[in-house]
């Protein structure tokens, strides 16, 4: 476990030490109505804690306390740290700001994917880079990803054995998955089977992806060791999943804004124990933030009819009990990090003080700063350096066929009607030239994308599934300049129309992430959607666009660094050109 030796030998005896009177606790929140999973009751107590760990939870106060740290909690109510189950901390933001972020609402354990960092990094940095991360106040633990989702060259050297059994066995990763890839398994990758029995041996659960998924294929998955799913798009599919023994996450993320339906839904259908549901926000984009993490979550559940108690537990206990954490996570009692939300009404979620692994992120409403600068150039996450040209030549087209975008993340083939020699296509349709390239400038696939928009001249992105760039436009000249801005900030997104340069993200960490904090961040994708709206672009998500141009778990056709790949044949139809 993670925590195998937290508390050393001699930080245990002097928490004992304070229990016998002879030394102080750190902080002692009295008079506090506290939320008892184990009961499930609201329970008055006094809470002590020491450092990172609540020492007691009861009716006492300390005998010692020189050095303690009284706040009186009377009137206010206490509940464990919320726990996001299903993070993708690389969402334009980096783990560290979404953290900092998340827990000023509340949330301060992260489960979460590791997928970019097996694509960035060497093991041993990443490694490294997880161990650090988790000595900021949240709580930090992982997924171990068996497959890349998308098809790329090195994948057999990136997901080898020996790289997947030491991610697998490493302390702070939580689970195999999220397993995006389980058609491959159904269809007799056996590879994969034995991963899901390694994860199985390790005692560790494994996340599905399954959405739309029938009662035998999630029977199907169950007995291939699949735990947890957090696809249901229905109360139905809810039913399903806990009928089947699944712990069902429900969703409430930017591409999916369902969770009221789905809460309806389950309430209609009968669903009064849940004791196996979860919450998530299937890592959104920053913008889906601006009023909260799992605290709006809660809310909603509540206002829905859900008892208040079991609101709480599906972003608490829940979590820590699926993960086997509760005796350190999900829980106020002796023992547990602590990780406690102060709230002044029980039905809002959204605490005015936070404290994690000990120590005050937010106070009275206002946040307090841990931690303001981290070496991420420690780790190779730096700028983008692109040392190559991309020429007029390189933006050369003449694929009969294109992807037709049908909404934010689901793309369909389509056959080109118009000639696309030209240097600019007309604004009177919905189609434009569309580039992936690789970043060390190797190769390119050119094809047309149908449906992003109708008016978007040049738009550069390093911000992608497989880090590759991507490139967008109707007019190849602002194609150009979007991407030369793009090289010069060091990766980002950059939007260009007749030659200037009308918005762009920096996005400095690898050309992925940023370093900016998520309330900028926020403004910032706020602006690109409003621009890319003016100009034709009619989904809801155009970031988890450009990630998922790439990501074969989703139907029908993507653009992938292999070439232009038809998922539900497995084949690729047009392979990427050298350069």
């Amino acid at each position: 476990m993670p925590d195998r030796y937290r508390w050393r030998t001699k930080l245990i005896r002097e928490q004992i030490a304070i229990l016998n009177g002879k030394k102080s606790p750190s902080i002692v929140l009295k008079n506090a109505t506290y939320l008892n999973q184990a009961l499930r009751k609201w329970l008055k107590a006094n809470i002590w804690i020491y450092e990172d760990r609540i020492v007691y939870v009861g009716s006492d106060l300390p005998e010692i306390y020189e050095q303690t740290e009284f706040v009186d909690c009377e009137n206010k109510f206490v509940v464990p740290g919320y726990i996001e189950p299903h993070v993708h901390p690389f969402q334009l933001y980096n783990p560290l700001t979404f953290a900092q972020y998340a827990s000023q609402t509340g949330t301060t354990t992260l489960i979460n994917d590791n997928l970019m960092l097996v694509l960035m990094l060497p093991k041993k940095k990443a490694f490294s880079l997880i161990d650090e991360l988790n000595c900021l106040p949240s709580s930090m633990y992982w997924w171990c990803r068996y497959d890349p989702q998308t098809e790329i060259p090195g994948e057999e050297q990136i997901f080898s054995p020996e790289n997947i059994k030491e991610w697998l066995e490493h302390d702070l990763v939580m689970q195999g998955g999220e397993l995006t890839s389980w058609p491959k398994v159904l269809d007799g990758d056996d590879l994969l089977l034995h991963w899901m029995q390694e994860t199985k041996r390790l005692r560790k659960p494994i996340e599905g992806h399954l959405p739309g998924a029938s009662e035998k294929t999630l029977t199907k998955m169950r007995l291939m060791g699949v735990d947890c799913d957090h696809e249901s798009m229905t109360g139905e599919d809810v039913l399903m999943r806990l009928t089947q023994g699944y712990t069902t996450s429900l969703r409430y993320s930017s591409i999916r804004p369902d969770l009221p339906k789905i809460l309806e839904e389950i309430l209609e259908l009968g669903i009064d124990n849940f004791d196996r549901l979860t919450f998530t926000t299937d890592g959104s984009p920053p913008a889906f933030y601006k009023d909260g993490v799992l605290d709006k979550m809660i809310k909603i559940a509540i206002d829905k009819g859900i008892p208040e108690i079991d609101a709480y537990n599906m972003a608490t206990y829940n979590v820590a009990k699926h993960y086997d954490l509760d005796h350190v996570h999900g829980m106020i009692g002796p023992g547990r990090i602590a990780h406690l939300n102060i709230l002044d009404d029980i039905r809002n979620p959204s605490p005015v003080s936070v404290i994690a692994k000990g120590k005050w992120v937010r106070r009275d409403g206002k946040p307090i700063v841990n931690v303001s600068e981290f070496p991420w150039d420690k780790y190779s996450l730096e700028p983008l350096k692109i040392d190559w040209e991309l020429t007029a030549d390189d933006l050369q087209f003449s694929m009969p066929f294109g992807m037709e975008m049908i909404n934010s993340v689901i793309t369909k083939p389509y056959s080109i009607g118009f000639d696309v020699s030209v240097d600019e296509l007309p604004m009177d349709h919905d189609e434009s030239f569309l580039m992936l390239v690789d970043k060390n400038g190797k190769w390119r696939i050119n094809t047309v994308i149908k449906g992003f928009a109708n008016k978007v001249c040049g738009f550069a992105s390093s911000y992608s599934n497989t880090g590759d760039i991507v490139l967008i436009g109707k007019n190849k000249k602002d194609m150009l300049t979007a991407f030369n801005r793009m090289k010069e900030i060091g990766g980002g997104l950059v939007l260009v129309e007749n030659g200037e340069i009308i918005h762009e993200i920096e996005l400095k960490l690898n050309g992925i992430m940023s370093s900016k904090n998520l309330e900028q961040l926020i403004k910032e994708e706020n602006t690109l959607f409003a621009l890319l709206k003016e100009r034709g672009y009619k989904f809801v998500d155009p970031v988890y666009t450009l990630l998922f141009l790439s990501s074969t778990h989703l139907p029908y056709i993507r653009v992938t660094p292999q070439g232009i790949f038809d998922v539900m044949k497995k084949t690729i139809l047009f392979p990427s050109i050298m350069r």
